[in-house]
């Protein structure tokens, strides 16, 4: 029986594939199974996958395809598993020895539908611990509602119950696709688990998508409006209001907007623009949303030309320095 099968979505990584690779088929939990999807590399990864494959042939199970992208790869990967939970890896990163044992026995002991736990960033001279900011299990609808809020938005620091992807998959072609996934999947979670460790390691590279720039940042505004129109379709919209609302200002007006400013400053102004729209379309009276507490709140309750000018400002005079 496979306990967990880790998907590894692989796509020109070969410098770094071989240490994900070795902290994966190294795992002290027994019972498990990695699923390699080569995503149409160019380069030589396709080598290294054909030397760890030979020679772990017991657990790992390594596929071909044409280029579709990371979604697409996971997604591939996820019909391929046999596991009881599911776990994701991207290429260039790596876990800790322990992470899915420790992952799967927290999964067992009370049933939890995902277990979380936090993350260690790899930069080239340091590193540090990031948490999941979920800091308790989670039981209750309400308990689920604050997460919804809270939670560090990777899927890589998780495991899943397979039988949570016969509901929801990985939206394919765009980017910032693990927010898409969660905010679909968090309704049909009744119970989160979490391990209060740094398990999984989050190297930090130039070229990555997280490190790259363009106009799929409009990605974040596509795909939270796309959330929107699920939980509607879903009959799900007005249960979570309160938390949609509130993460949708907060993603669009905080992390859009700090996207955006890598734009030039007629352009920044520009995605300013469609962000205001965009929420006001939505949520036209989301100033009186309950959620909106603290010092942050002052600025997305009254987001204005001011505050986006400042932002504007102080990050483009920081890649400057």
């Amino acid at each position: 029986m496979t306990k967990v099968s880790v998907i590894v979505p692989v796509y020109n990584t070969e410098k770094y594939l071989r240490k994900c690779l070795d902290s994966l088929i190294n795992q002290t939990l027994k019972d498990i199974e990695i699923i390699i999807v080569n995503d149409g590399s160019p380069d030589n990864s396709q080598k290294i996958i054909d030397e760890y494959s030979n020679k772990y042939s017991h657990i790992i199970k390594a596929y071909k395809k044409e280029n579709g992208g990371l979604s697409d790869a996971r997604n591939y990967g996820i019909k391929k598993a046999s596991g009881d939970y599911i776990g994701f890896i991207d290429s260039d990163d790596f876990a800790e020895k322990n992470m899915f044992e420790e992952l799967y026995l927290k999964a067992v002991s009370q049933n939890f539908d995902m277990v979380v736990c936090d993350i260690k960033y790899i930069f080239d001279s340091n590193s540090n611990i990031v948490s999941s900011l979920v800091n308790d299990d989670v039981f209750t609808l309400d308990d689920k509602k604050r997460q919804m809020i809270n939670i560090y938005p990777a899927v890589w620091n998780k495991i899943y119950k397979k039988d949570l992807f016969k509901k929801i998959h990985f939206k394919k072609n765009v980017w910032y696709e693990d927010v898409d996934f969660l905010y679909r999947l968090f309704p049909f979670l009744k119970k989160i688990g979490v391990v209060k460790k740094a398990l999984v390691n989050y190297v930090q590279r130039e070229g990555a998508i997280t490190h790259t720039f363009n106009n799929k940042v409009y990605d974040y505004i596509d795909n939270w409006n796309g959330i929107i129109d699920f939980y509607k379709k879903e009959g799900l919209y007005d249960k979570y209001y309160d938390e949609l609302e509130f993460c949708y200002i907060r993603y669009i007006y905080m992390t859009f907007i700090k996207t955006a400013t890598n734009f030039d400053k007629n352009n920044y102004k520009i995605a300013c623009k469609v962000a205001k729209n965009n929420v006001l379309s939505h949520f036209p009276k989301y100033r009186k949303n309950k959620y909106l507490k603290g010092v942050a709140s002052i600025y997305l309750k009254y987001f204005n030309f001011l505050f986006t000018s400042i932002i504007y400002f102080v990050f483009k005079f920081r890649k400057v320095r």
